[in-house]
This record gives C-alpha cells, sequence and structure tokens, in this order.
C-alpha cells in the first residue's frame, strides 16, 4: 500500500525517483545526500553550466549532474572543500534546508 501511494505521484508522474534497485520504493530507507540532491534536481533543476569539482562524485555517477546543479544553485555545498559525501545519510534539518533553499525564488 505505501509502495504505491508514494511511489505513484512522485516517481512515476514526476519522474523524480525510481525506486529501488531491488524494485521496491524503500519507504522505510534513509535517503542519502546523492539522492536527496538527485530528487530535487529531477523535479526542478536544468541543466547545470559547471560540472562539480567533488573528488567523491565521479563524473559518471547517479548524482554528478544534480550534485553540480545543487552548488550552482546554492541548494547545499560539500562537506569540506573537495568531499560532497554523497552516500552518507540526509538528516530531516539537511533536507528541509535544500527545500527552503531550491525553492527560494520560485
Amino acid at each position: 500500500m505505501l509502495q504505491r501511494v508514494f511511489y505513484q505521484p512522485l516517481g512515476g508522474q514526476l519522474g523524480v525517483t525510481n525506486g529501488m534497485a531491488d524494485g521496491t520504493f524503500g519507504v522505510n530507507s534513509t535517503c542519502t545526500r546523492g539522492q536527496s540532491v538527485t530528487f530535487l534536481y529531477r523535479a526542478l533543476g536544468t541543466a547545470p553550466s559547471t560540472v562539480n569539482g567533488f573528488t567523491d562524485v565521479a563524473a559518471d555517477s547517479f548524482c554528478a549532474g544534480a550534485v553540480a546543479w545543487a552548488v550552482e544553485n546554492g541548494v547545499t555545498n560539500g562537506t569540506s572543500a573537495t568531499t560532497f559525501s554523497p552516500a552518507d545519510g540526509c538528516t530531516r534539518a539537511q533536507i528541509v534546508t535544500f527545500l527552503y533553499r531550491a525553492y527560494q525564488g520560485k
């Protein structure tokens, strides 16, 4: 039931997410920093004009474009000058901050 409630409007219609690799939506999974900025990028973003400069985000990573977009648009920055930490869990506070910053000027 939860899978259908969340996945249909978010993933199916908006193209924000396709769910998890195992075919589930992962309603109880923790979102990573990489996933969180990717969701926002897919919902709101346009192609970034720069590449991300983080040593821990490969150019072919699923979140590379989203990370570049998020930094370029002031949604977030790295966890250090050279790292983004895309696999780290994203706290509720971080997600709300990302949302607030992403919606400024929208």
